[in-house]
């Protein structure tokens, strides 16, 4: 059985949640959503530790708890890991679990986005849907695994627009918002993006567990 004295910080009293990820852009985000969360945000820098994980899942989810549970038995704390992505209907689902390897290695994720957006080129309007997807993993050192998932549908944009976010951002169009979510602030993405409706969920989850005590149960 893990001690307790290994998820908690000694002088502020807080639960420590690593977020299972070195991707600064996703680290943004997580800690923008967690952010009135009564835990102590770590990231693997934090600890002086970067993993390797074999990322060889089939789905999202499966990835999701690979990186969580990795990462939750190297460092001994209570770990979040996070696997996302874009699907495009056309494509048969594609890029999917590989989004963030698409077009293979060297790319930087303008690149992809660019090679994404070149792919749809001629597409017509009826055909460009696709949808965010994020699998969000709690995972404890004590084995223990809770799963959440969350969905963003739109439609592949005509052309890039828009400088905030990052990865697929700027060719992902919300046709019931009428741009692009690059173009949306901070609070409206967080509001509705695949990411943010997982991570709200587990969010709750961890806000219960902190008010009875039972973070390592």
């Amino acid at each position: 059985m893990t001690s307790i004295s290994l998820c908690y910080d000694r002088g502020m009293n807080r639960p420590k949640l690593l977020l299972a990820t070195s991707n600064s852009g996703k680290v943004l985000e997580l800690r923008r959503i967690l952010q009135k969360l009564d835990y102590e945000l770590l990231v693997p820098g934090d600890l002086g530790m970067r993993l390797d994980v074999d990322e060889h899942g089939a789905t999202f989810a499966e990835n999701a708890t690979l990186k969580a549970v990795a990462y939750a038995e190297a460092a001994g704390v209570l770990a979040m890991g996070d696997d996302s992505g874009i699907d495009v209907e056309i494509l048969g689902g594609e890029p999917g679990i590989h989004s963030a390897r698409f077009g293979g290695p060297g790319l930087t994720d303008h690149d992809r986005m660019m090679r994404l957006w070149q792919q749809m080129e001629g597409v017509p309007e009826a055909q460009r849907g696709c949808r965010y997807v994020a699998a969000i993993v709690l995972a404890w050192p004590t084995g223990r695994t809770e799963l959440f998932e969350g969905v963003c549908s739109g439609t592949i944009a005509q052309e890039p627009v828009g400088m905030e976010g990052f990865g697929y951002d700027p060719i992902f169009f919300l046709p019931d918002r009428g741009m692009t979510i690059a173009e949306m602030s901070d609070e409206d993405k967080d509001a509705i993006s695949h990411r943010g409706r997982a991570v709200r969920q587990a969010a709750n989850l961890l806000h219960r567990l902190a008010l009875s005590g039972q973070v390592l149960s």
